[in-house]
């Protein structure tokens, strides 16, 4: 299986034999179901789609909170039904993560862009607007990609190569070395 998916629970840190401490995230990866099963002949490339998080109410459409679609090379080891739990990542050493970081809302460009300002004291004119955006004649616009104000925040992010530290298996809970984007529950796609 090339993924699964998981929750994000929150941040911890472990500490090493040598006494070196490393910040982990802990993800909790309950067994995922195979929802869907793509095959080159019907769908023009094989992939399995994996459900996760059950609703205690499912409808006949709406079993799954969550669904992530991953490729494969064959499908034929694959079946609908199957679950998918956390032991196939005991012999990974490092995985690739994507989730949605956090929403920080409508920013200015100090948040956003890291720009910085004059002091606003003793007769300072360099905290006032400074003018125009814009250009003269020509174009005559704002060009496109200038750092304003604007939302910020809950975009897809992924990050490669993060170390797998622990797995437990019993707790279905995996640590992933570092921070990984998101607030807790957060869901957390994880590919190898």
């Amino acid at each position: 299986m090339p993924g699964i998916i998981g929750k994000k629970l929150g941040m911890s840190q472990v500490i090493q034999d040598d006494g070196r401490v490393i910040p982990v995230t802990f993800i909790t990866c309950e067994p995922n179901e195979v929802v869907h099963v793509k095959t080159e002949a019907k769908d023009g490339y094989p992939a399995v789609v994996l459900g996760f998080d059950a609703y205690k109410n499912p409808s006949k459409n709406k079993k799954f909170k969550t669904l992530k679609e991953f490729r494969i090379d064959t499908s034929e080891e694959y079946k609908k039904g199957q679950k998918v739990s956390v032991e196939i990542l005991k012999e990974v050493d490092s995985v690739t993560i994507t989730a949605s970081s956090k929403g920080r809302g409508y920013q200015g460009v100090i948040k956003r862009h890291n720009f910085a300002r004059g002091p606003e004291t003793h007769g300072s004119h360099h905290h006032r607007k400074p003018g125009s955006v814009g250009m003269c004649a020509k174009p005559g616009r704002v060009l496109k990609g200038k750092k304003l104000p604007g939302h910020m925040g809950n975009d897809t992010v992924t990050l490669k190569n993060r170390s797998v530290v622990t797995v437990a298996e019993g707790d279905h809970v995996i640590a992933i070395k570092g921070a990984i984007p998101g607030a807790k529950n957060t869901y957390v796609y994880i590919k190898f």
